[in-house]
């Protein structure tokens, strides 16, 4: 929060109303609160990180998601989804910037995902896969189960609901 000292946003309101301590407290309470919408989650850069960095493997799998392509966008009704191996993608930042690929492995602990033919060669000659973070990918081709069709119908369903809801807004 801000102390009425220190803040130059509510230092004039102070000055202004000092005969009136209620009309101070106002101004300071609807000032604490301009660019947050939901009191219960935090904007400290601290707490986000913490959150990110110590997340289960569930919460990881949601994290590690990656757009679809243009025309999976339109097909489907969906922007996004987790990515899982044997998707293809297309790598969309960094040294390998237009490269595609079929995904070969999900690092949930690393946050990375491997590519085939997406490699490094070492000192000894060895090749070892590069991690490629997935918010740098657009998925091009998804692996469909039954399971993740199921997914992909019920994201349809409620973007579709929401770009009803939004609609509505003025």
């Amino acid at each position: 929060g801000c102390s009425r000292s220190t803040c130059s946003v509510c230092l004039p309101a102070v000055e202004r109303s000092s005969s009136s301590s209620r009309t101070t407290f106002l101004l300071l309470s609807t000032h604490n609160n301009i660019m947050k919408f939901n009191p219960a989650v935090t904007s400290s850069r601290r707490k986000n990180r913490k959150a990110h960095f110590s997340a289960h493997s569930e919460a990881r799998r949601k994290l590690m998601s990656a757009n679809l392509s243009k025309e999976l966008q339109a097909r489907h009704g969906v922007r996004s989804m987790s990515i899982r191996k044997d998707d293809e993608v297309m790598i969309t930042r960094g040294f390998f910037k237009a490269r595609e690929g079929k995904v070969i492995a999900c690092f949930r602990k690393k946050f990375v995902v491997h590519i085939e033919r997406i490699t490094r060669d070492k000192v000894n000659g060895a090749q070892v896969p590069v991690g490629i973070q997935p918010s740098n990918l657009v998925i091009t081709k998804l692996k469909l189960d039954k399971d993740r069709k199921a997914k992909l119908e019920a994201k349809s369903r409620k973007e579709k609901s929401e770009d009803v809801t939004m609609s509505n807004v003025d």
